[in-house]
C-alpha cells in the first residue's frame, strides 16, 4: 500500500494553511519553470500535507500567469496522492447563493492561452477526462462539509474562462442557460494535468457572487467579493481541518483510475519518443516510462 499524502492548493484568500503542524517550506525545482510559491509541507492529525499558494502570497499571479504545469509536477515530486483545490467562484444558480461550497463533478474548458498538458511533440498520451473528479474525495468532501455545518451543494459544473477580467453579460447568459453551476479561471488546465500525473483531484468552488447575470450584481466587483472571500477561506480551513483528520492513511486506489490514468494513454511508439521530453517526464510519467 502507499502512504496518503494530501495535497491542497489554495486559490484566492487562501494564502496559507492554519492549523499545519511542523510546517517547512521546500521550493522544488521543476522542468517545466516555476511554480507559483515554495511549498509548505507539514501535517495535520498525523496526516502529511503539502500546501501550495495559487496565486502566491498577496496574490501576486493572475490566473493566466500562473505555471499550472510546474505547480502538479512539484506537487508530484513531493509525492502527493490526493489533491484538493479550493477556488472562489461566481455562481450562476440561485441555489448556490455566495457562501456555499459546490462539489464540482463536472469541468467546462473556454480557456485559450494555457499550456494543457505535460505531453506534446516527441511523447503524445490522451488520458481519460469523462469523470474528472475522483469519486471518493468528492464523497469525503461533502461529508467533511456537512459534519462543519457549511452549506454545500453535492455537484455542479465548473466552466474555466481566461480571465483576468469577469464575464459579459452575454456569456453569463450564456454559461447560464447551458445549464453551468459555477464559474471560475483556474481549475483548468489544473484538473486536466492532475489525471495526466495520476494525482486523484477534487475542486471545492467556493460561491462569493452570482456573476452578471443576475440583476442584483450586474457588475461584479473585487470589492464586492472581498468579505465573503474572506468568510469562506475561514470556512475551507476548518473543512480542510475535518477532512485532513479523517482521511485514510493508506492511499485508496480511485474506483475510475484517476492513480493510473497512464495505463492506456501513451501512443508514441518507444522509439519515436522525444529524450528531452522523457527527462522533463520523470516524475510525471516515470512510472509507466520506466525512468
Amino acid at each position: 500500500m502507499t502512504s496518503s499524502i494530501l495535497g491542497i492548493i489554495g486559490g484566492s484568500g487562501i494564502y496559507d494553511l492554519p492549523g499545519l503542524q511542523n510546517v517547512r517550506e521546500e521550493r522544488i525545482k521543476s522542468p517545466w519553470g516555476e511554480p507559483s510559491a515554495a511549498l509548505r509541507i507539514g501535517e495535520i492529525g498525523g496526516l502529511p500535507v503539502v500546501f501550495l499558494s495559487r496565486h502566491d502570497k498577496g496574490h501576486r499571479l493572475s490566473p493566466s500567469d500562473i505555471n499550472y504545469r510546474a505547480n502538479i509536477d512539484v506537487l508530484k515530486r513531493a509525492g502527493v496522492t490526493d489533491l484538493i483545490s479550493l477556488s472562489a467562484c461566481g455562481s450562476f444558480r440561485e441555489d448556490m447563493p455566495p457562501g456555499t461550497f459546490v462539489m464540482v463533478d463536472q469541468f467546462v474548458d473556454r480557456t485559450h492561452l494555457r499550456q494543457t498538458s505535460f505531453f506534446g511533440k516527441g511523447c503524445v498520451a490522451h488520458v481519460s477526462m469523462a469523470h474528472p473528479v475522483a469519486p471518493r474525495l468528492h464523497i469525503r468532501l461533502a461529508e467533511a462539509a456537512r459534519e462543519e455545518g457549511i452549506a454545500f451543494a453535492r455537484a455542479g459544473t465548473y466552466v474555466c474562462i481566461e480571465g483576468p477580467q469577469f464575464s459579459t453579460y452575454a456569456e453569463s447568459m450564456t454559461y447560464k442557460t447551458l445549464g453551468y453551476s459555477v464559474i471560475g479561471m483556474t481549475n483548468l488546465p489544473e484538473a486536466k494535468l492532475a489525471r495526466e500525473a495520476e494525482i486523484c483531484y477534487a475542486t471545492v468552488a467556493m460561491v462569493t457572487d452570482f456573476d452578471c447575470w443576475h440583476p442584483e450584481h450586474d457588475a461584479v466587483t473585487v470589492q464586492d467579493i472581498v468579505k465573503v472571500l474572506v468568510d469562506n477561506a475561514e470556512r475551507a480551513k476548518a473543512l480542510v481541518t475535518r477532512f485532513a483528520r479523517d482521511f485514510p492513511r493508506e492511499h485508496e486506489a480511485c474506483p475510475i483510475g484517476s492513480d493510473r490514468a497512464l495505463d492506456t494513454a501513451l501512443i508514441t511508439a518507444p522509439e519515436a519518443r522525444d529524450p528531452e521530453l522523457l527527462k522533463k517526464l520523470d516524475a510525471v510519467a516515470g512510472r509507466v516510462l520506466g525512468l
